[in-house]
């Protein structure tokens, strides 16, 4: 079965970081272009980072420069999240997705109080 499982989220105060995982499973990282995704309820999803399967990356939305590092452990099948000096605006549900086989996993709640 192919899946992505997310993990790592929680609550956090402001100045904060955590970091997020996603193990997956029936694929293997290195085929595809990956992606970190977040949603908060009533807004639309936003892409954070990603690792592009044309041209690389890492790439990241302007928002979280600096203070989100994307990474992935190809030998365990795992992308990573590392978030620091987090704000209450990164508040979200978090999902890593393969946008090429359109699959994501069940998402991580990160919450960050001021």
């Amino acid at each position: 079965e192919v899946q992505l499982v997310e993990s790592g989220g929680g609550l956090v105060q402001a100045g904060g970081s955590l970091r997020l995982s996603c193990a997956a499973s029936g694929l293997s990282f290195d085929d595809f272009g990956v992606a970190w995704f977040r949603q908060v309820p009533g807004r639309e999803r936003e892409a954070v980072s990603c690792f592009s399967s044309s041209d690389g990356g890492p790439y990241y939305t302007d928002s979280v420069k600096g203070r989100f590092t994307v990474s992935r452990d190809n030998a365990k099948n795992t992308l990573y999240l590392q978030m620091n000096s987090l704000k209450p605006e990164d508040t979200a549900v978090y999902w890593c997705r393969v946008p090429a086989l359109s699959l994501g996993g069940q998402g991580t709640l990160v919450t960050v109080s001021s």
